[in-house]
């Protein structure tokens, strides 16, 4: 697509452009995806029968496992790929432009947060440092360059270093995000419980294994006991996007205007689940141009009116259905 439409894609500001929008890049990726092209062959689709955002197909998730997802086959710029159990195959975004990457986090994060420059942002994400091409590792990264703290940085293990560097902050009053994996916050909250006024605590979900499981509101109890605050914001993005969703702790993650939640019957992933009930979440990140912008996820989840949406689990593999329509 030309420069010109691309920057169409971030100075979206009503549902009418999107939807329009939504229909070019799913033409353009019909066209030059030869994947996703195949797979919509086979649901009987292609741009001359959708003429509708609720007509468009969307590639299941575990595609990425399997296939190079990228449009007409030029080199990627970035590769990023998903943490995985030993043996298991793990999702590869092959990313062909990164400064696509680069604005879609930048600006989502100043739309809800703010500049960043005004933040320090201290990074607990030890299970992501740990690998190699993680996509978040990369946003953050970037956020930590971008603020020009001098306190910015990653922590690894390395906690009581972490709990020192917050004090300090914390008492010269310095507005700080702490974005941690959710196993390293609970190894900080039980090891320096601390009082956080003036730090904004994020969360990217996941265990890995580390301790055992539970559910996001438990998470966050904890989690606010433990530091003395009234919120945890959560952040929601995956390896095969490249835009993110956050909370401000109410559960309801809102997302940019480039990026839509629509979720799917879990009996039938052709069909769509109506608001407030539970299904499995689908995505359109318009910012993913060039790889496919339309992903069935493996989430389960809610839409609501005002088009924010709660994350409530995943699929178990035997509760997936519809999924396996092509044999690649």
């Amino acid at each position: 697509m030309d420069v010109k439409r691309i920057q169409k894609i971030f100075a979206l500001d009503n549902q009418a452009d999107f939807n329009d929008l939504a229909l070019e890049i799913f033409d353009f990726q019909y066209r030059n995806n030869s994947i996703y092209r195949k797979y919509c062959k086979l649901l009987g689709k292609s741009p001359s029968n959708v003429s509708q955002t609720l007509d468009i197909p969307f590639l299941p998730i575990e595609f990425f496992k399997s296939e190079r997802i990228i449009c007409s086959g030029k080199v990627p710029e970035l590769v990023f790929e998903s943490s995985g159990t030993t043996g298991s195959l793990t999702s590869k975004h092959f990313v062909l432009d990164a400064r696509l990457y680069q604005q879609s986090y930048r600006l989502a994060f100043e739309k809800f947060y703010g500049p960043i420059n005004e933040y320090c942002v201290l990074a607990l994400l030890p299970s992501y440092l740990e690998r190699q091409n993680s996509s978040l590792v990369y946003m953050v990264n970037d956020l930590i360059e971008k603020s020009g703290h001098s306190d910015s940085g990653f922590y690894l293990n390395n906690l009581q270093e972490l709990s020192s560097t917050l004090l300090r902050l914390e008492k010269a009053k310095q507005k700080t995000l702490l974005i941690g994996v959710s196993f390293a916050l609970l190894d900080l909250a039980e090891e320096f419980p601390i009082p956080l006024r003036h730090t904004t605590i994020m969360e990217t979900g996941g265990m890995k294994g580390r301790r055992k499981e539970m559910i996001r509101e438990e998470l966050h109890r904890v989690l606010k006991k433990a530091f003395s605050t009234s919120e945890i914001h959560s952040e929601y993005g995956m390896t095969e996007l490249l835009s993110q969703a956050y909370s401000k702790g109410n559960g309801r993650f809102q997302s940019p205007n480039w990026m839509k939640i629509m979720t799917r019957d879990s009996e039938d992933p052709l069909s769509w689940a109506v608001h407030r009930k539970t299904g499995g979440v689908n995505v359109i990140d318009l910012a993913n141009v060039y790889s496919c912008a339309f992903i069935a996820t493996q989430d389960l989840g809610k839409t609501y009116e005002d088009g924010s949406f709660e994350v409530l689990g995943r699929f178990d593999h035997s509760d997936i259905r519809g999924c396996n329509l092509m044999a690649l």
